[in-house]
């Protein structure tokens, strides 16, 4: 079980909103404004992330948005970490993974997460991100789903954390997982369906 106490539920409170505010910035949806391409939401999926930006057809900007949603994570998590030491760092990126997927200034309507997922592990657990990596690039690899290659990532981080022994990260990124999941949900429909579409699939 996590050790609420080391931290201190005044501390943690803080760790937690600070995070959700990083977390909540939509970095997708301000990159998109600024280039004058408009409302991301009202293209593609209308979601926040890059996958969605890099419908307007500009790679650069969901590379830059990929990167900011990852890193606002890693901030929150090295930034509560030096603060107040001990899980707060766990807490944090959480925190930044939640804001990302209900951000409070767009109605609490979010990116899937998979972006801050990462950059929480690149702040608490950086040997997690090279697993990632190699699990969905190996899914990619063999089924070209991107959405399923996600899914498959995230299954095997808590489990990779359980087994090299560090339950509290392994318990957290278990709880990310089950999120990742539920806000995947159509396209684990998709994919039973048939329907997904597939890496470099045009149109």
């Amino acid at each position: 079980m996590i050790d609420f106490s080391a931290l201190g539920w005044g501390n943690l409170a803080i760790v937690l909103v600070f995070g959700y505010l990083l977390g909540s910035i939509p970095f997708g949806l301000v990159l998109t404004k600024m280039a004058g391409l408009g409302d991301l939401r009202s293209i593609g999926s209308g979601n926040i992330g890059a996958t969605n930006v890099l419908r307007t057809g500009n790679k650069k900007l969901a590379a830059a948005t990929l990167l900011l949603d990852a890193l606002k994570a890693t901030a929150a998590a090295l930034i509560a970490h030096a603060v107040f030491g001990h899980n707060a760092g766990l807490f944090g990126g959480f925190a930044a993974f939640i804001g990302h997927l209900f951000p409070v200034w767009l109605g609490f309507k979010g990116g899937k997460g998979v972006a801050t997922y990462i950059g929480t592990l690149l702040g608490v657990a950086p040997l997690m991100v090279l697993v990632f990596a190699v699990a969905w690039l190996s899914v990619a690899f063999i089924t070209r789903y991107s959405s399923l290659s996600a899914l498959v990532a995230t299954l095997v981080i808590p489990v990779a954390l359980w087994i090299l022994g560090v339950e509290e990260a392994a318990l957290v990124t278990a709880v990310m997982t089950v999120i990742t999941y539920w806000r995947h949900k159509q396209n684990i429909e998709r994919l039973i369906a048939g329907t997904e579409s597939k890496i470099g699939k045009k149109g």
